[in-house]
């Protein structure tokens, strides 16, 4: 009889590409006992089905099938509804586990942990700044896009400068490419927000889990990389304008300074001019390819 598994990875796929079968062959190689339960939102590019005829015979890989693109948060929250195992890894299809990285990340979890994030990298093993943030508060995202952040003390910005830690380190948020924590936890916070389509979940997960008393803690001494997203790259208007909306609808929700109805239109005006700005060079991007 099969033991039930210490860690439920979820991902969730759509038109991803074939990297997620990479996701999940890692997956199954690591040093602890887990599960992985892929969530299909409408692919069309044939892989999900594949993956389930890969592993129709094993009992650890699961494929569910929305039928349609439901979004990220709430296609992983489906996916957490059936998972067995008392921890969760929310991953990316572009995101590949070594054998050890489940086990190191689980070293850092206690009574009052929320959520544990690991340093994702590019393919050089340079990390991404988003590893470890701040809550991206409206000065905060000012600094960042005007290049004051430079000056961090006196100007912070979103992300955190500086060198990564060689160990667990408290930070506001971690990136959403890869997250850790107790299903316990997940269900007390009711999952992510369905409210967000794509983009920003991770964020509000994050400090929503703050709010509640728990704790966000990076493993600055465990590395993932990370592809960077086959799904976005054939659809980038498409999601750049999730992630914008995403973007106001975290500002709405967690910033003080969106309760001064002056600064709540300069916001949604800057949030909205910046995507209309972005969109000729996405498609010229995108015809090149």
């Amino acid at each position: 009889m099969q033991r039930e598994p210490d860690v439920s990875v979820i991902v969730v796929l759509a038109d991803s590409g074939p990297f997620s079968r990479e996701c999940v062959e890692h997956a199954l190689q690591s040093s602890v006992s887990v599960e992985v339960i892929l969530v299909d939102n409408g692919s069309a590019d044939g892989v999900p089905q594949a993956i389930d005829r890969a592993y129709a015979d094993d009992d650890r890989v699961r494929v569910i099938y929305n039928r349609a693109n439901l979004g990220f948060g709430p296609a992983m929250n489906r996916g957490a509804a059936l998972a067995k195992a008392p921890m969760l890894m929310i991953l990316n299809p572009d995101c590949l586990l070594q054998p050890d990285t489940l086990a190191r990340m689980l070293a850092y979890t206690g009574t009052h942990t929320g959520i544990v994030g690991a340093v994702v990298c590019d393919n050089q093993g340079v990390p991404d700044p988003a590893s470890r943030r701040r809550d991206p508060l409206v000065a905060r995202a000012i600094n960042t896009m005007t290049g004051r952040a430079r000056d961090d003390a006196r100007y912070p910005g979103v992300n955190i400068p500086g060198a990564l830690p060689d160990g667990p380190e408290h930070v506001e948020a971690v990136s959403g490419a890869i997250m850790l924590m107790p299903r316990r936890v997940f269900e007390a916070l009711h999952g992510f927000d369905e409210a967000y389509f794509l983009h920003c979940e991770d964020l509000d997960l994050c400090r929503r889990a703050r709010d509640a008393g728990y704790e966000v803690i990076l493993a600055g001494d465990v590395r993932v990389l990370h592809g960077k997203g086959g799904s976005s790259r054939h659809r980038p208007v498409f999601v750049s304008r999730f992630k914008h909306r995403g973007m106001w609808r975290w500002f709405r929700l967690h910033d003080p300074a969106s309760r001064r109805p002056l600064v709540a239109a300069i916001v949604w005006l800057g949030i909205w001019t910046h995507f209309v700005l972005k969109i000729p060079g996405q498609l010229w991007r995108l015809a090149r390819r």
